[in-house]
């Protein structure tokens, strides 16, 4: 190739000769430097995009990583009401949470903490939900506590007092109060499972679970945090954004912030189950596709859904924990995040690791949890 190019380019030299002589001396000057230049320009660029043997070539355009757009101004709301205006933002900042825990029944007790299953109101719904309390010399303010929200689990699987004994065993035994609520459909709670990217039910009961604590004399009321896992994630990043003031949250192998980033990185559980055909939470998903279509970055209604268009105004932390090899949800989710919260002043980091898959399990569970533990004792204990 490279002696093509040579031979070419002389030849075109040679025809030219002969007029030449017509030519001052600073002018055949000026046009040797200028061949010299055409012959470096053409090497240089053939030396970037012409493999040489057993060499292959990506293009440069797929060499540079996607990068999150810039934080958007908080979208103008819509005047209240229209349809699923439930699952705004805005909406869910106009609204009350009020709630109280009631009919404690201990089910375990330790050296460190005792457990009960307690209920409060959501909406009108019973929820029940597992809480541990440290054992020893409560804080003059009161505990310190932790809103523990569960990932997917299918309903008819979910078990209170088995599903993340070891998560909440370790908060509690570290001086920290506990709430784990059964989200609605879940075990004892009533109401259908909504699901959680196209619903707000999810994000209701978290802030009416948070409402029940901040009204209990044994937690103090300022220092209530959120933990959520995978699609949880979603869940109390959202709940953030409509609570502001919340302190700090932690979000375990979380997914789905700005919802751009579902279609680019998708979800594999394979233990999902959708709902039924048939049900009250299918039909309102349709009818709300049939309203606004899908998810689309453009659309007035989904800017006003997606958390991240309203992270301006928060005064919390955010710690984010997530495994590389995690298989069912991308870390991307968890990077991409943070590059947008690397454009606010809000506080945020990103844990990885190496190894421990969707739940973070084996040596990093232990390295997680501990700095889970020292995030909230910071945080909270203010």
């Amino acid at each position: 190739m490279e002696d093509f190019i040579f031979a070419a380019f002389f030849c075109t030299l040679q025809k030219r000769c002969t007029l030449m002589h017509k030519i001052s001396l600073s002018q055949k000057i000026i046009i040797g430097l200028l061949g010299i230049v055409g012959i470096v320009v053409v090497y240089g660029t053939l030396a970037l995009v012409v493999p040489k043997k057993g060499e292959t070539v990506t293009p440069l355009v797929n060499q540079v990583a996607p990068i999150a757009k810039k934080v958007s101004p908080t979208p103008s709301p819509f005047p209240f009401p229209f349809p699923f205006q439930e699952l705004t933002i805005p909406y869910l900042r106009s609204r009350n949470y009020v709630s109280n825990l009631s009919n404690l029944q201990k089910v375990a007790e330790t050296q460190t903490y005792t457990s009960y299953i307690a209920q409060y109101d959501s909406d009108g719904l019973t929820i029940y939900g597992l809480l541990t309390i440290p054992k020893g010399d409560m804080p003059h303010d009161g505990w310190p506590a932790v809103v523990f929200v569960h990932g997917y689990i299918p309903p008819h699987s979910y078990q209170a007092q088995v599903n993340y004994a070891s998560y909440v065993d370790y908060l509690a035994k570290n001086k920290l109060v506990v709430f784990k609520p059964d989200l609605r459909g879940h075990g004892k709670s009533e109401g259908e499972p909504g699901g959680t990217y196209y619903s707000a039910d999810y994000i209701i009961d978290v802030l009416n679970a948070r409402a029940a604590l901040e009204s209990s004399t044994i937690v103090n009321a300022k220092g209530i945090g959120l933990w959520g896992h995978s699609m949880a994630g979603n869940i109390i990043f959202r709940a953030f954004a409509v609570r502001p003031e919340i302190p700090a949250i932690a979000i375990w192998a979380g997914a789905v912030y700005t919802y751009s980033d579902f279609s680019e990185y998708s979800i594999s559980d394979n233990s999902y189950q959708p709902s039924q055909v048939g049900t009250e939470s299918r039909r309102r998903r349709q009818e709300l596709f049939n309203t606004y279509g899908t998810f689309s970055p453009t659309s007035p209604f989904w800017q006003q859904v997606a958390g991240t268009n309203y992270i301006s105004d928060i005064k919390g932390a955010i710690a984010v924990h997530h495994a590389v090899d995690d298989p069912v949800v991308s870390i991307d989710y968890s990077r991409n995040l943070m590059r947008i919260l690397n454009q606010t002043a809000i506080s945020h980091t990103l844990f990885e690791y190496d190894s421990g898959g969707h739940n973070i399990t084996g040596t990093s569970f232990t390295t997680a949890m501990e700095r889970t533990v020292d995030f909230f004792t910071r945080n909270l204990k203010r």
